[in-house]
């Protein structure tokens, strides 16, 4: 693959990931109480964890439509979504979280997209060789 074409689709990936986390920070946001009945999980924690998800969507965003992405800004959205995955698992093992099978579905699920989004970044920035340019 040329440089010029996973730099393309490192911005079509930054997109897209931008894309996720807004639909997925309005979902959780404005459905938080329904959702904590559904999946077992405290309506205070889908809360927060949906307003943290509108700044990530705009980094995510305009570093998408930079012509060239920062390689330090790839970064930091590679280690943001490494430490959402961790986080989810974390809210599974919990002691005091209970959540529900579908609740322990929805948070591995939703953690193995980000894992995805976060290898996919981590591979297209690779193949610009600005890895180590960060």
């Amino acid at each position: 693959m040329s440089v010029a074409s996973s730099a393309k689709l490192l911005k079509t990936v930054l997109v897209l990931d931008a894309a996720t986390c807004l639909a997925f920070g309005v979902l959780l946001t404005l459905g938080a109480d329904l959702l904590g009945e559904w999946f077992g999980l405290p309506s205070d924690l889908l809360l927060i964890a949906g307003v943290i998800l509108f700044p990530c969507a705009v980094l995510m965003y305009v570093t998408g439509r930079q012509a060239t992405p920062s390689p330090a800004l790839v970064w930091l959205i590679i280690i943001g979504n490494v430490g959402w995955v961790i986080a989810s698992i974390a809210v599974l093992l919990l002691p005091a979280m209970s959540p529900s099978l579908l609740g322990f579905g929805f948070v591995i699920v939703q953690a193995l997209a980000v894992c995805l989004l976060a290898g996919l970044e981590y591979r297209m920035l690779a193949s610009t060789g600005k890895l180590a340019t960060a």
